[in-house]
């Protein structure tokens, strides 16, 4: 810009934070349900089933993909909206004190799957322009390349899977 050389500029915030491998605020978060619950791509973790669960299944499901396993941000994005989905149907829908989360991978795959103790089975509706619930299990349908429900004799386990790019 003429006029101002020498002058410190405005710089975008970009999330370098992440780029230069300073751990951000969503890092800390990530950690500390990490510690605080476990790690589902260990083992199942129970979760309190209540609305702000939901925001902690994600940062643990981001930090799983992205730092754990270090996959692209776009799978880590698409498995973030997608565990909010089904968290979201388990808090709302089972009356369950609890659900469970679970990641898995391997070669060329992810899986993620969510546990309570309802057998309702969900429900893929069609939804209109308009309508402004029912759009969670139509994201599930196409963002992720299979999903189902597994009943169990004390609920059921919904998951969604999707590839992974193997470098």
């Amino acid at each position: 810009m003429a006029g101002l050389e020498g002058m410190e500029q405005p710089q975008q915030r970009t999330g370098t934070a992440a780029v230069r491998g300073v751990p951000s605020v969503e890092d800390d978060l990530a950690r500390r349900a990490l510690d605080l619950f476990g790690n589902p791509a260990c083992e199942e973790v129970r979760l309190p089933s209540r609305p702000e669960s939901a925001g902690t299944a994600r940062r643990m499901a981001e930090f799983v993909v992205a730092r754990d396993w270090g996959l692209g941000l776009q799978l880590a994005e698409h498995t973030v909206l997608l565990v909010s989905e089904l968290v979201g149907n388990a808090v709302r829908h089972t009356g369950a004190r609890t659900f469970g989360l679970r990641m898995l991978r391997r070669r060329g795959w992810i899986r993620v799957e969510v546990r309570d103790p309802s057998r309702g089975l969900p429900c893929l509706m069609p939804v209109g322009e308009l309508d402004t619930s029912g759009r969670g299990l139509m994201l599930v349908d196409q963002l992720s390349q299979r999903w189902g429900v597994d009943l169990l004799p004390c609920g059921k386990t919904t998951w969604f899977e999707m590839r992974v790019a193997e470098n």
